[in-house]
């Protein structure tokens, strides 16, 4: 049996594949998206690779997706006023292309649109 491929955040998180880094902390690190869909657009991404989505992120782990939103707020005010939009996709028919959890932080100038990842 082979082991999956590591997602792109996990090759983020090991420092492999660059990144504008913006958070970090021992559970989680936030970077801008390279594909941004709103002026502030930054991903929040738990260091481990255990949880696809964020339905398993809250019932694995209660306490990192406190952590998450929490970031995901400290990071809304200081990008922008501190109004924003949390968006988690979980699947891919909701767009979601890459299984390891994450939150979308997006703020400023927002339009009704998809986001995949």
């Amino acid at each position: 049996m082979t082991t999956p491929a590591p997602s792109i955040f996990s090759r983020i998180i090991a420092r492999e594949i660059p990144a504008e880094i913006v958070h970090e902390t021992e559970t989680v690190i936030a970077f801008r998206d390279i594909a941004p869909q709103a002026p502030v657009h930054l991903l929040v991404v738990p260091k481990t690779s255990r949880y696809r989505d964020v339905a398993e992120l809250a019932a694995g782990d209660p306490a990192l997706l406190a952590d998450v939103v929490a970031t995901a707020h400290q990071l809304a005010n200081e990008h922008a006023d501190g109004q924003f939009r949390l968006v988690f996709n979980t699947g891919a028919n909701a767009g979601q292309t890459v299984f390891h959890v994450h939150a979308h932080v997006l703020a400023g100038g927002l339009t009704e649109g998809t986001l995949a990842h």
